[in-house]
């Protein structure tokens, strides 16, 4: 035979045989070996695909990797078995969000179709359960559209199981969009596409219950946040696919009285006349065991047949470790009114010597993560099952930086009467307790508890000042409001709680969420849970605020203490006045510049804006008590008359008359060579704008209409703020810089509501109201407000005797005049 046909023959059977089995290329003949026979339909032999030099990770699936290609192994029993998909920013930079940001979850499954694999997205938004006739419609109407197809490379038998084996480094290396940068951050960033010059895969690693991608994207982005002459963005994603238990939890049902996370369907297999969505609680699976069911019966604490373990990551620094340890263990007495011991403990993670295999990535350990990150901040995500709510795992991330955040807080907030608050920087015993607080309320989100906002409502302003009241119920009835440290107490008030504890209103969440109720059916089961809750109707201990985008419930608010927001913003102020002189003193230090002075003086000022937010959400607002028909009394009440009038007189006398004690010369002049009037002119319009909001004057009108002449009406607040922001029309008085600057901005703002529209409401709850604006009374009363001050600006402006104070006047009236007669 010629060379020309042997090469011939060497090339048509390139598709089965490799290119060194061709006997032209090889000087001397190969020793004959038993081969294996070739696969059909393109499907190779395993051994030819998976080769020695191939390194092998074992666990759910067995991962391959081989030549830069990453292989599946993919047994038959775990084909059309539900498994989570888990997308998360994993390392990012500056701009870009923060690692562990979740992008996207959402239910696969594998699929064999002929010579091909499937990746299937499956939902659980729409379900009838399998035995009813309604269950084919639905699940003709929720076919699960494919996200990506392989073809089979080979098949794998062993002595266990079949599997096959597929290559699935494309998924990761394309842009698969459900794997990679949610949409609305592609749009933000103005993303056209992924360069594949700069993405890869980095690892992947196969678990026991999970499989973990780290893989690196590189999108080319015409508005990136930060590094622009790149012209784009690069992204460390990680993707964490984890297998759904076989038998799944026992579903909770939710309800509103109770704050908790939850998930939602839509049951068309429920004896209904519609469509119904069902709620059910994200939760750990406890359970009795089955030897202590008498136990539990008879009332005795049993522990559960899993317990809640949290690992604390190796890279914590070893002095706050057994803070963080105490803040996650504290939550055993709410487990207690559960009826569980021992529910929930820390512990160490293993040192590298211990178990080299240990990985915080694996779904079977939950783990604090301590990220060197300049984030101020810390949270407390989880991953749940979306059939059942079961919690599966959950990542406590703590950013290295949250403690400059407790910093700060305590000291702005507690410096007046606490000497160990005086400073830059805290001994490492005041710091662990803070560190102690902040694991505790992150660890409440991931037992499934939401903010509380309505929390520190329950408690009189005074009792705050009570040792006695706060060493047993500390400042707020649940850890997880955002009730930060007992800024009401006064010096000379005595040893006063500083801060919250796990609280009545946890452990009553705690118990509603994870008391078992045996031998009952998620259905059955919910008269017993209306139960609890009832017993508690109407206590302020007990009751669940919800977190609000806009703030309309002035009773559930951030960062507020007490049951009245005017007396507690005074009490506030007052430590203000007092720490202000201090602050030279107190971040003094040799050889050191005055960023410290400049950062805790804004955080005065922060903390004082705070105080005018939580008194303005008084006027207007309506108090949110859920409430069901079994239940008497309003779900939606508008703040008493009392309250909303106490609020205006608190905002003309600590904010709007200019407040001088901020104004410190010696401050100023160290960290600033101008704005210091800017700083207090912000704030005052700031608060005149929430004021005069859309929303809020709707209510007002409303409230009007609703309850009649003794309401706190629209026109009462127009009146009486006209009447504070200019009382030097009538007193006379000179008008300084900082009125003047608050006048102008309060005729700005009602040019802005002549002349603009309301935007749109999102249609959900606490989002805004809705109103049609042009159809309102809104720009009536307006207008009726403008053509007032500009009688009253006429009258008096002959009667300032300083030169500013008449040009300003004159000034005004023409702005005014603009506005009700505009240039056409």
């Amino acid at each position: 035979m010629n060379k020309s046909i042997i090469l011939k023959t060497c090339l048509i059977g390139l598709t089965t045989i490799s290119l060194s089995s061709c006997a032209i290329f090889q000087k001397k003949e190969a020793p004959q070996t038993k081969k294996e026979a070739p696969k059909k339909g393109g499907i190779k032999a395993f051994s030819k695909v998976i080769t020695k030099d191939a390194k092998t990770d074992k666990g759910l699936f067995n991962v391959h990797y081989l030549d830069k290609k990453y292989f599946y192994e993919i047994p038959d029993s775990l084909l059309n078995r539900e498994m989570l998909m888990v997308t998360r920013i994993a390392k990012t930079a500056t701009g870009l969000g923060f690692g562990g940001g979740k992008q996207n979850t959402q239910v696969l499954k594998w699929q064999k179709k002929g010579d091909n694999i499937l990746l299937r997205v499956v939902s659980h938004d729409i379900v009838a359960a399998d035995s009813l006739p309604i269950h084919e419609a639905v699940v003709n109407s929720n076919f699960e559209p494919i996200l990506y197809s392989f073809p089979i490379k080979a098949f794998h038998k062993d002595s266990t199981a079949n599997a096959s084996v597929i290559d699935v480094t494309s998924l990761f290396e394309k842009d698969i969009q459900a794997l990679g940068l949610r949409n609305s951050r592609r749009k933000a960033y103005k993303i056209s596409k992924v360069d594949n010059n700069r993405s890869y895969v980095d690892t992947i690693k196969s678990f026991p219950e999970n499989i973990e991608v780290r893989h690196v994207k590189t999108y080319n982005a015409g508005n990136p946040p930060s590094n622009q002459s790149t012209g784009s963005i690069s992204l460390e994603f990680s993707n964490s696919m984890i297998l759904l238990p076989s038998n799944p939890m026992k579903r909770r049902y939710f309800d509103e009285r109770v704050g908790w996370f939850a998930r939602s369907q839509t049951d068309y297999g429920l004896d209904a006349q519609k469509s119904k969505d069902v709620k059910f609680l994200d939760r750990w699976r406890l359970e009795v065991k089955d030897e202590d069911i008498e136990k539990y019966n008879n009332g005795e604490l049993v522990e559960p047949k899993k317990q809640i373990v949290y690992y604390i990551d190796r890279a914590t620094p070893d002095k706050w470790k057994k803070y963080i340890k105490q803040g996650i263990e504290d939550w055993q007495v709410a487990f207690e009114a559960a009826g569980f011991k021992n529910a929930i403990i820390a512990k160490d993670a293993p040192t590298i010597e211990e178990d080299p295999d240990w990985s915080p990535e694996d779904v079977r350990y939950s783990v604090v993560r301590y990220l060197a990150s300049p984030i101020p901040n810390a949270n407390g995500p989880h991953v749940s099952d979306p059939r059942t709510g079961e919690i599966l795992e959950s990542d406590i991330n703590w950013y290295h930086n949250v403690m400059t955040l407790l910093r700060n807080w305590y000291f702005v907030q507690t410096a007046a009467i606490n000497e160990e608050a005086r400073g830059v920087e805290f001994k490492d015993e005041i710091m662990g307790r803070l560190i102690r607080f902040v694991s505790s309320h992150e660890v409440g989100h991931t037992l499934g508890l939401p903010h509380n906002m309505g929390s520190s409502v329950a408690y009189d302003v005074e009792d705050l000042r009570d040792p006695e009241f706060t060493k047993k119920y500390s400042t707020a009835p649940s850890i997880m409001d955002y009730a930060r440290f007992n800024y009401v107490a006064q010096p000379g008030d005595g040893d006063v709680a500083l801060m919250p504890n796990i609280g009545p209103y946890d452990k009553y969440a705690i118990k509603w969420g994870y008391k078992p109720i045996l031998d009952k059916s998620a259905e059955k089961e919910k008269s017993t849970l209306d139960a609890w809750i009832l017993e508690h109707a109407g206590d302020p201990l007990y009751r669940f605020g919800s977190q609000q985008r806009t703030v309309i419930d002035p009773t559930s608010q951030t960062e507020d203490l007490g049951s009245d927001s005017m007396k507690a913003s005074a009490y506030g102020i007052e430590n203000l006045k007092r720490i202000v002189p201090n602050l030279i003193e107190w971040t003094a230090e040799d050889g050191k510049d005055y960023q410290d002075l400049e950062d805790l003086y804004v955080q005065v000022l922060s903390q004082y804006n705070r105080y005018m937010g939580h008194v303005t959400a008084n006027i207007g607002g309506v108090v949110e008590t859920y409430k069901t028909y079994d239940q008497e009394g309003a779900v939606y009440e508008h703040t008493s008359t009392d309250k909303q009038e106490r609020a205006m007189e608190f905002l003309q006398e600590n904010l709007f008359e200019t407040p001088e004690w901020l104004l410190n010369k010696d401050i100023f002049n160290k960290i600033e060579f101008d704005g210091s009037v800017e700083r207090i002119s912000d704030y005052q319009s700031r608060t005149l704008n929430n004021l005069l909001d859309y929303g809020r004057m709707a209510r007002l009108i409303e409230n009007t209409e609703l309850n009649g002449d003794k309401a706190y009406g629209l026109t009462d607040m127009m009146s009486e703020l006209r009447q504070g922001v200019f009382s030097e029309l009538s007193s006379r008085k000179k008008i300084d810089l900082y009125r003047r600057n608050l006048q102008r901005a309060y005729v700005e703002r009602l040019e802005y509501l002549m002349t603009n529209e309301q935007k749109r409401s999102s249609g959900r709850r606490n989002s805004g109201s809705k109103i049609n604006v042009n159809r309102s009374d809104i720009k009536a009363v307006v207008r009726a407000e403008l053509t007032t001050l500009q009688s009253a600006l006429k009258s008096s402006q002959y009667s300032f005797s300083d030169t500013m104070s008449k040009i300003h006047i004159k000034d005004l009236i023409e702005r005014v005049d603009l506005i009700l007669n505009p240039i056409k």
